[in-house]
């Protein structure tokens, strides 16, 4: 019998449960059931990619943005007992979960509540050390304590430098049982010629994903090379607008994404650790526009700039200057190191 892995994203943007997808296609290669579980937009973007396998909703942490990015600590300290009910609720479906479906595994990435005594349980995280300002040791402490539940803990980078994730990722003595497993990403680098000057990658909670949507669809009026616009908003049917020389898409599934980037010359998206994992992979030049308030999107847009990658500016700031300094970067690169599924599937497999 072959044993089945409920593998369980976070639905805050879509890089989550992006992420997941390379680890999906893997554990079918290596003759496991994946089955899938998340809400929203994240489970949405799962079932678009893999039609055929079981999906289970999740009990969502429904976590949006303020319209002022600086509020967001506050915000997130005031919904903290929702998002703790939520866990609850989270960890009394599993227990059902694991007795209705047969499950053999758990792989959740960044749900707090997905995982269980009795089976091998996997945590996925960038971020040991979590980034939040003046209170950046009690987000660590309290996230580190939630990582302590689980069997491993999956670092999607590398160990020494260079790396991708930083301090966030790397901490002296962990109190867990860490796996470095290497980047992932569900693209492939194709050489293909350049069809799109600009590409534009939007995701994340609204409405901060819808105030930058407005931001940059009145910047570009004015811009005179082509332009590829994916709005990051899951719907039932794929929508494509042509406007001038934009083109406008409520989204893309994996295959065309990876056609439309691999064939963009600049990428303008969120500092998203997932985004830069991609980008990294596809070799590609970008420009970050980090969401406001979020500091590890902060943090990783002023990395990529110190190391001479990419150039960042804040939300409120943007206007097309700032795309004139971008060919004086070199441009994001892969990593050679990639994940052993093999390897790390071994903890599911048993005796």
């Amino acid at each position: 019998m072959k044993k089945k892995i409920l593998i369980a994203p976070l639905n805050w943007g879509l890089g989550h449960a992006t992420r997941c997808i390379p680890i999906i296609d893997a554990l079918v290669q290596h003759n496991f059931i994946p089955v899938l579980a998340s809400d929203g937009a994240a489970l949405s973007l799962l079932t678009k990619e893999f039609p055929d396998l079981e999906a289970l909703e999740l009990p969502s942490y429904n976590i949006t943005y303020p319209k002022k990015g600086y509020l967001l600590k506050l915000k997130l300290f005031r919904d903290s007992p929702k998002i703790i009910k939520t866990i609850h609720e989270e960890q009394r479906a599993i227990q059902s979960i694991v007795k209705r479906h047969t499950i053999d595994g758990i792989i959740s990435d960044n749900r707090f509540g997905v995982y269980h005594n009795q089976l091998p349980s996997v945590f996925i995280t960038h971020q040991l050390k979590v980034l939040s300002g003046n209170t950046t040791w009690l987000s660590t402490k309290l996230h580190q304590k939630t990582i302590k539940r689980f069997d491993q803990c999956w670092i999607p980078d590398v160990l020494g430098p260079p790396n991708l994730s930083g301090m966030m990722g790397h901490i002296e003595n962990p109190a867990f049982n860490i796996e470095y497993i290497g980047p992932l990403s569900r693209f492939e680098k194709k050489p293909c010629e350049a069809v799109y000057d600009v590409m534009v990658l939007l995701s994340g909670p609204e409405p901060q994903r819808e105030i930058l949507e407005k931001k940059l669809l009145e910047e570009f009026k004015n811009y005179r090379g082509k332009i590829l616009f994916v709005r990051g908003v899951l719907e039932d049917k794929q929508s494509i607008q042509a406007i001038g020389n934009l083109t406008l898409y409520n989204f893309m599934t994996t295959e065309l994404l990876e056609t439309s980037l691999n064939s963009s010359s600049l990428v303008i998206a969120r500092s998203g650790y997932t985004t830069i994992m991609d980008l990294a992979k596809l070799g590609k030049h970008a420009f970050f526009i980090p969401t406001p308030g979020q500091f590890e999107q902060i943090y990783l847009a002023k990395r990529m700039q110190e190391n001479n990658m990419a150039p960042f500016c804040k939300q409120d700031d943007f206007s097309l200057d700032k795309l004139k300094d971008t060919s004086k970067f070199k441009g994001l690169k892969a990593f050679e190191e990639t994940p052993n599924f093999k390897e790390l599937f071994h903890l599911f497999e048993g005796e």
